[in-house]
């Protein structure tokens, strides 16, 4: 059994079985993983392996059909889904492939959205602060579709650390973005991860990205093939 006084997130033979036209479909199959806070995750594996559904259910953002999941200390069996979104909210942050920000918010209002939806009083501040920290200072009042698409992914990153989260899940973070200004955003994705001491778990197909994460973890198939260094 994992220590979570030291462990950020661990799961214990999560499955994920879903009906589809021709029967029941296995997607995850008796998953575990153990992942000590500070410390950073790459899920690597072909496309159709469960990689973004397992960092969906490690989110708790749905749930597995056997198997229970600990996420910040938190056993997110026995939560509701109001619980489940109250322990994101505070203690996770996400950046997705497709940067998920609100076209009718400008920049600096997408990334205030999260310390709005928890009551606090200092969001602008907070929010440009966040903004200064991955250089768009500047921009702050421009909309998604005037910025580029790592300036989007940018604001989603200053989003996602601007509460100062225990753990940042993301989703191919660099997939929709070119070589050059991917590998930009993935330094300023792990110098915000080193500053906030932030547990990083990430689903990528960039081996360069997966290579500076501190660990490995293989999908095929829905099953663990190889966990690593």
């Amino acid at each position: 059994m994992s220590d979570v006084t030291a462990s950020a997130l661990s799961a214990a033979q999560i499955s994920k079985v879903v009906e589809g036209p021709d029967g029941r479909l296995t997607i995850l199959d008796g998953v575990g993983l153990d992942v000590a806070r500070g410390d950073s995750l790459a899920i690597v594996g072909a496309s159709g392996s469960g990689k973004t559904t397992l960092l969906g259910l490690l989110a708790g953002l749905d749930r597995p059909t056997s198997g229970s999941i600990t996420l910040a200390g938190t056993t997110l069996d026995a939560l509701d889904e109001e619980a489940r979104a109250r322990l994101r909210r505070r203690r996770v942050g996400f950046v997705f492939q497709s940067f998920h920000l609100l076209p009718a918010l400008n920049a600096e209002e997408n990334v205030m959205l999260p310390l709005e939806l928890d009551g606090r009083d200092d969001a602008r501040d907070r929010a440009a602060e966040a903004l200064g920290r991955v250089g768009l200072a500047a921009r702050r009042h421009h909309y998604p579709s005037q910025l580029s698409g790592g300036e989007q992914q940018r604001v989603a990153l200053a989003r996602a650390f601007v509460h100062g989260p225990e753990i940042l899940f993301a989703d191919e973070p660099t997939g929709n973005l070119d070589q050059r200004t991917g590998a930009n955003v993935g330094d300023l994705l792990f110098a915000l991860n080193r500053e906030h001491a932030t547990t990083l778990v990430l689903v990528t197909h960039d081996e360069v990205l997966a290579a500076r994460c501190a660990r490995r973890l293989h999908l095929r198939e829905g099953r663990i093939v190889e966990a690593g260094a």
